[in-house]
Parts: structure tokens; C-alpha cells; sequence
């Protein structure tokens, strides 16, 4: 593995360098009580997590999915907290706490790499981890936050390794495609419900679900293979998987294509379901005349 030149530290406030260095424990509880907030705090969030996991694992008792409710709470509060050391501790302690694992020659090949990158706990330990290990070009999309302050921390945060191009959300696939042809290799969360512009309406967990194109269409703009990466978080940091590109993808057809991502999707989901992105809204979009899974609520 070739290894990037590191970048100083996130300078931010000095006592977000103090907290990065207190131990993994002591932050990881921190975490769990900040997950713990938000699931007792916000009820139509908690809501939100219990019909996604009603809707994707009906077979599951219901005490096993407000256990698994109660998780993914804990784990988003963890995941978040842990930015802390991701962004402002030292490189060797993110190094240690971070490791990496599976096919990395596939994102070492010269020229351009679609990175798959599914909404787990550990989406941004895999990119700040691969950025500093990897020394090549990366690109990613990136949305503004709204409040100055917590933008100008997390943009700093994302961009501490390997001086990573950052192509804002208004540009759209032209930005992506011309990093591709560059040749950079491309954090790509394709995911999410993100309404009906670009997207098809295939099964993801046997429900309909809005799903962008932008994964095949980008591989065949840019001339990319396609290689997933699973961020994981657990009792030392995280372990982030990085599997062999996906073979005969995509197929030229982008439908197909859509409903093999969400297939390859779900059966990493199913490893463990408490690691995933569940306080989004997936099924917020309906095909035609489809009624609507969730009450009132958060829009996003």
C-alpha cells in the first residue's frame, strides 16, 4: 500500500484537538449518550427508523427491531462524535484506529475508480482512512451545510488528507465526470431518496424505492470500474471493506443495473442492519399512485 504524504491536522478550536486525544472508549460513550438524546428527543425521527425497518425486515420480531431502532441511534451518535478524532487527532492514531482491509489494488489501478460507497456508520472514516492511505487523485460531491461554522468544519474535516477535490452538489454528474476523466477515484453515496429526477423505481428490500442511475452512468462516462467500500464502525474504530469491483456492471441497461445495486446493497445491509443510514426517509418518493409509508414529519 502506498502511502499518502500527511496533512497537518484540522487546526480548529484547541479543544476539539484536546477531546480527539481522550480514549476510544470515553468518546464512543459520549457517542452512545448523543444517540441516546436523539432517539428520546426526536420522536418522529424515531419513527422514521421504525417504519424503514418495518417495511425492509417484516419478519423480524418487533422487539428485535426496537432493539436494532435503538442501535442505529447509538451508532449515528457514536459515528458523529468520533469526527472528533478523525478530524483534529493525529494521523497515526487515525491510522491505528481505522483499518483497512480486502482487494485495495482495485483502488490502486491507474486511472479513474467509481467508489461505491453505501451509507453505513463508517462513511466518513472510509473516506478520511483511504485518503490518507492511498496516494492518488479523489474527488467526492460535496452539500453545504447550513450553519457557516459547522460547514467550515466539516469541509476542513473531509478535506485533511490527500488535498481531495470537493465538487459541490449544483454541479452534478458534469463535475463527477470530469474528475473521472482526470482520473481520480470518486466517493460515491447513490443510496438515497433523492426524488424522482434520474432515478427508477426498483425494490430495495421488496419495496419500490425511488434509486438514482447515477452509479452505471458514471462508470460508462467516465470509463470506470465499479468498486464498493463498506465502512463498518466497532470496538476498535472501524474497519473499512473494500470489495472487489463489481463484475459485468453495468450492464448497459440502467434499470437492471439500479435494482443489482440495491441487491448488492441489502445482502451487506443484512450483515449487520443497525450500521446503516435508517433515519433517512427512503420510501419518501412513491411510484404513481403509490400511497404514501411514512406520517408527517422530517423531510429529509
Amino acid at each position: 500500500m502506498t502511502s499518502a504524504v500527511p496533512t497537518p491536522p484540522n487546526p480548529g478550536p484547541w479543544w476539539l484537538r484536546a477531546l480527539a486525544r481522550l480514549p476510544l472508549p470515553l468518546l464512543r460513550g459520549a457517542g452512545a449518550l448523543l444517540g441516546a438524546a436523539l432517539y428520546l428527543g426526536a420522536p418522529k425521527r424515531r419513527a422514521v427508523v421504525r417504519r424503514n425497518l418495518a417495511l425492509c425486515f417484516a419478519s423480524a420480531s418487533a422487539a428485535q427491531r426496537r432493539r436494532w431502532t435503538w442501535r442505529v441511534f447509538v451508532h449515528f451518535g457514536q459515528a458523529f462524535v468520533d469526527r472528533v478524532w478523525l478530524w483534529h487527532a493525529p494521523a497515526a492514531l487515525v491510522a491505528r484506529r481505522v483499518r483497512l482491509q480486502g482487494d485495495l489494488d482495485a483502488l490502486q489501478r491507474p486511472g479513474p475508480v467509481l467508489v461505491f460507497a453505501p451509507h453505513f456508520a463508517g462513511l466518513d472514516a472510509a473516506w478520511t482512512r483511504l485518503t490518507q492511505a492511498l496516494a492518488r487523485p479523489w474527488a467526492g460531491m460535496y452539500a453545504a451545510q447550513t450553519n457557516p461554522r459547522l460547514d467550515a468544519w466539516v469541509r476542513a474535516g473531509r478535506n485533511r488528507f490527500g488535498n481531495p477535490t470537493t465538487i459541490a452538489r449544483r454541479e452534478g454528474l458534469r463535475g463527477l465526470v470530469r474528475a473521472l476523466r482526470g482520473g481520480a477515484a470518486v466517493y460515491l453515496l447513490p443510496d438515497m431518496d433523492l426524488g424522482r429526477e434520474a432515478a427508477v423505481f426498483v425494490p430495495f428490500f421488496g419495496v419500490p424505492a425511488a434509486t438514482v442511475t447515477s452509479l452505471p452512468r458514471l462508470a460508462v462516462l467516465g470509463g470506470a470500474p465499479v468498486v464498493p467500500v463498506l465502512g463498518r464502525l466497532d470496538a476498535h474504530g472501524y474497519t473499512v471493506q473494500v470489495l472487489p469491483p463489481l463484475a459485468n456492471y453495468p450492464s448497459g441497461d440502467d434499470v437492471a443495473d439500479a435494482a443489482r445495486m440495491n441487491v448488492e446493497l441489502q445482502r451487506w445491509i443484512e450483515e449487520d442492519p443497525t450500521q446503516y443510514h435508517w433515519l433517512h426517509r427512503r420510501f419518501k418518493t412513491r411510484p404513481p399512485g403509490g400511497a404514501p409509508v411514512y406520517e408527517q414529519g422530517p423531510r429529509a
